[in-house]
């Protein structure tokens, strides 16, 4: 190869800089991020759907309680069908009680 054309083909300004060993590992991590964060906001996207509707049906700090139930229960493996009715289940007349 000729030196010439490769000193010539680089940028001065970068020349003397030492590439991130770890930038590679940065790309697979921003990549992993990328899809945790579609994964994160396609699952709880039926949750937030259905909490919007639930306030305009009671109130907005009961549904905030249903889609944190809700979205506890999807935590811990129910699908968001039977987490739902899970939580429903726990209500009498729209309201929960301890």
């Amino acid at each position: 190869m000729n030196s010439n054309y490769y000193q010539g083909s680089v940028n001065p300004d970068y020349r003397n800089q030492v590439q991130n060993p770890f930038h590679y590992q940065q790309e697979y991590r921003d990549f992993h991020t990328q899809q945790l964060k579609h994964h994160t906001l396609t699952t709880v996207g039926p949750v937030v759907n259905y909490g919007l509707q639930e306030a305009q049906m009671t109130s907005y700090p009961h549904a905030m309680r249903e889609v944190a139930a809700i979205s506890y229960l999807m935590g811990r493996g129910y699908n968001f069908q039977t987490a739902r009715q899970l939580v429903e289940s726990w209500e009498i007349n729209e309201a929960f009680y301890r």
